[in-house]
């Protein structure tokens, strides 16, 4: 997971997982597919998107070391390909905070493959966390340290359940206008993310040295 003790290691890849399979960028886009559905088909979807997502955190934690050797590439080369989508992501966010390319491709689908795509993958679990927990799985030496990331993921696929289950709720209390102005400073946020991931990249293939943490 990087330098520092564990306990800090352990926060790191906590506040990344936040980040890459947490529930703020998945929220307008989840509003936004599932206007008009019935509360009972919201609420499967909301199910759904959430299990899918943490499954395939998990597939990625198990085999994400085996991809790696199997297509040949890097950690180094997963963050640089990672923090190029989560930049294309974030720059959406900043020109259109509110609003999701994909309301027309998925306005007569099933809802259930809406839940899986887009709205798991890429949106709750994003190309940041994707990255993370290819790179975190090479970097597994111990059963202790594989609990800790599957302790994690679950952790925050909790979380998100807990936010998609009262999702109802939640919408009730949010202003528009002020989360499309969330949503562009979240996007600033995630753009200077998806430099650092590519910058990181780089360092790991040698090709550039990076004096900060």
């Amino acid at each position: 997971m990087g330098n520092g003790s564990p306990l800090s290691q352990a926060l790191d890849f906590f506040l990344l997982l936040l980040i890459g399979m947490g529930p703020k960028i998945a929220m307008v886009p989840f509003l936004e597919l599932t206007q008009g559905m019935d509360p009972d088909t919201k609420r499967r979807a909301a199910n759904r998107m959430v299990r899918v997502a943490v499954g395939t955190a998990l597939f990625l934690v198990a085999l994400g070391w085996l991809l790696m050797r199997l297509l040949h590439f890097t950690p180094g080369a997963a963050n640089i390909a990672g923090g190029i989508v989560l930049l294309l992501l974030a720059l959406h966010m900043l020109m259109s905070p509110g609003k999701t390319t994909h309301h027309e491709q998925t306005a007569d689908r099933d809802p259930m493959q809406t839940a899986v795509y887009p709205l798991a993958v890429p949106y709750m679990l994003n190309p940041a966390g994707i990255a993370a927990l290819v790179t975190i799985s090479s970097d597994i030496r111990s059963l202790l340290m594989a609990a800790l990331v599957v302790g994690l993921v679950l952790l925050v696929g909790a979380i998100d359940f807990l936010v998609f289950r009262n999702i109802e709720k939640i919408a009730r209390h949010l202003d528009v206008s002020r989360l499309a102005v969330t949503e562009a400073i979240f996007g600033v946020l995630l753009a200077a993310l998806a430099v650092q991931l590519v910058l990181d990249g780089l360092a790991q293939l040698g090709l550039i040295s990076l004096t900060g943490h």
